[in-house]
């Protein structure tokens, strides 16, 4: 179980530094440069960076090809320091609750900066 744990932990910090290093986000078929964000992604953007201001990475990508009814979010913050996965990604559930209310799913990936 350990092994597995820090097999995922090294996998999300891999997918984390690839997001970073991307100009490009690709989701299934669709591939865009992420300056042409949509409204949905920048609506979300905006709210996550209010209520995590230390954050310092963060990815947001409409994954169901730009309707938003799928969204992919990475983000990197102090704030979760010291909680546990499930509840960073309450944190997130939270500050994201009314736009979640019309979402068909969200993937959540949260990490700790490594100082």
């Amino acid at each position: 179980m350990l092994a597995c744990s820090r097999s995922l932990n090294s996998a999300v910090v891999s997918a984390l530094r690839l997001l970073r290093s991307n100009q490009t986000a690709v989701t299934g078929q669709l591939e865009r440069p992420l300056s042409t964000q949509t409204d949905g992604e920048v609506r979300i953007t905006k709210i996550l960076k209010e209520k995590f201001p230390s954050a310092s990475s963060l990815k947001v990508v409409d994954i169901s090809g730009g309707c938003g009814a799928m969204y992919e979010i990475h983000i990197e913050s102090s704030e979760f320091k010291g909680k546990r996965t499930v509840q960073q990604h309450q944190l997130v559930n939270q500050a994201l609750k009314d736009e979640i209310q019309n979402m068909h799913g969200l993937r959540i990936f949260t990490d700790v900066p490594q100082h």
